[in-house]
């Protein structure tokens, strides 16, 4: 069986789509903190468990007869939770239940040593997973393209992108990253340890965001520098919380040392057609 963790979530949910077009409802579980959520994948055919990575009974039980198992990184550190001991969790629960192989969803900018503080989180599950015994694969997703949108619709709205110094960074799609996702948990390919860079085919900075904003706003959209020191504090002036301040500032610290900038053809072999771009994205949904 092959099985997806947080399911209801924006990406869980897209790859579970996916995978209904190769594979049988009856041969998908899922496993998701609040089942009431995915009731139409239970409609579907699709097994629906509840698992909590904090939780390892429940885990046991909601990835029973699992054999290939997705793992999507956890968002525990937004609440003030630790993602790495719930991934130690998880892990720990398929070794004890043999499952074969763990796909989990990495980031491009995972290293030990990333100004990103999710990029050091998820170096040091892929190093879990090195060490677990178990086959792997790490999908090093690009930065999400949605986030471009969320971390700027309000300057998009105003007519002025404003923050600090950042880089060029590969935009990916949820979309692009499902359909890649279920197809390497199907088996059409198989990878060993962490992908390359899952991205797009272009690289782009804010000012070059702004700029194609603009023209399908069809109204001008500057982008100005301003410093972390006056960001963090507009933002702690907000009650924005330490570690989502340390989230953003990571993401221009780490777009500036070009951590999120490579791109690579990987993704767009696996989907058999190229990625989306973000004036396709943008258009759709600003």
């Amino acid at each position: 069986m092959l099985i997806v963790t947080g399911a209801s979530g924006k990406l869980g949910r897209k790859i579970v789509e996916n995978l209904l077009r190769h594979v049988s409802a009856r041969e998908i579980g899922v496993s998701v903190r609040d089942p009431n959520k995915v009731l139409d994948m239970e409609a579907s055919g699709v097994r629906v468990r509840r698992g909590d990575y904090s939780d390892a009974a429940s885990l046991r039980h909601a990835w029973a007869g699992a054999k290939r198992l997705l793992l999507i990184s956890s968002n525990a550190a937004a609440t003030g939770g630790n993602p790495l001991e719930q991934h130690a969790n998880a892990i720990g629960v398929a070794r004890e239940i043999g499952v074969k192989r763990i796909f989990y969803t990495s980031q491009v900018s995972s290293s030990a040593t990333s100004y990103f503080p999710p990029g050091r989180d998820h170096a040091a599950t892929e190093a879990m997973l090195a060490e677990s015994g178990i086959a792997w694969t790490a999908m090093r997703h690009g930065f999400y393209a949605a986030s471009a949108l969320m971390m700027n619709k309000r300057g998009f709205d105003a007519g002025k992108l404003e923050g600090p110094e950042d880089g060029k960074v590969a935009w990916a799609t949820h979309d692009d990253l499902a359909a890649a996702d279920a197809r390497l948990l199907v088996g059409d390919e198989v990878m060993d340890g962490p992908t390359a860079p899952l991205t797009g085919s272009e690289s782009l900075d804010l000012a070059d965001l702004a700029i194609i904003a603009g023209e399908l706003l069809c109204k001008p959209i500057s982008r100005s520098i301003a410093s972390e020191e006056s960001v963090k504090a507009n933002a702690q002036a907000a009650g924005i919380s330490d570690g989502t301040i340390a989230v953003m500032l990571g993401y221009y610290r780490a777009a500036r040392a070009g951590e999120f900038a490579a791109t690579d053809p990987t993704l767009a072999r696996i989907l058999g057609r190229a990625p989306e771009t973000m004036r396709t994205f943008l258009k759709t949904n600003l």
